[in-house]
């Protein structure tokens, strides 16, 4: 019985220290070396601090911000998640009627694209269509006093290709595209250079 007991701990203490040490590690030092911006959470700072990460979405608010899509969770990336509910359910059907409504006033379109009134499978999700996007600036013109076209340039700069030209569909990332425009023409930030300003929502 010793001599099959023996030879089972040894593998197992092989195996542990393979798979659950030496590996770890390796693969954390080739990710640290090669991908450090993937393997920290793709982070974002300004004037050294972290103001997001481009693959995790924020709720922007204010008029003079591009704004994403709504989101189920509140963008707490500790609950990701979606609605769940059906596409007839009454609760869903109303809530994206009302979200319509509300883009209408705001631009004067007549027809809003389905991203910027429903919210992604994980309430995460940092990208709007280009359409969505070009739909924002006029308010967010109007807002900062910048020149339309200028903006419409700016989005045009910041539409991300599918992956590999054919995987997904273009998207523009609503954190760099903020960013960027808080470069060109800032606002009001609070003591934290947060694009919150004092006390109110993006």
């Amino acid at each position: 019985m010793i001599s099959q007991i023996r030879p089972a701990i040894a593998l197992l203490t092989i195996m542990t220290v393979l798979t659950g040490v030496a590996y770890p590690l390796a693969m954390t030092a080739v990710g640290q070396a090669l991908f450090a911006h993937q393997a920290n959470a793709s982070l974002i700072t300004r004037n050294g601090a972290v103001v997001g990460s481009e693959y995790v979405g924020q709720a922007f608010k204010r008029p003079e911000y591009f704004h994403g899509r709504p989101s189920a969770v509140d963008y707490d990336a500790a609950s990701s998640g979606g609605t769940n509910l059906a596409p007839t359910n009454g609760e869903l059907v109303d809530a994206v009627v009302e979200r319509a409504r509300q883009i209408t006033m705001e631009t004067g379109a007549a027809r809003v694209p389905i991203d910027l009134v429903t919210s992604s499978a994980s309430g995460l999700d940092p990208h709007i269509s280009p359409e969505s996007a070009y739909l924002q600036i006029g308010r967010v013109a109007v807002a900062r006093g910048l020149p339309a076209q200028e903006l419409r340039r700016m989005v045009d700069a910041h539409v991300e290709s599918p992956l590999f030209g054919i995987f997904g569909a273009p998207a523009v990332n609503v954190l760099k595209l903020n960013l960027a425009l808080d470069e060109w023409a800032p606002v009001e930030t609070d003591a934290t250079g947060s694009m919150n300003g004092a006390n109110a929502e993006r």
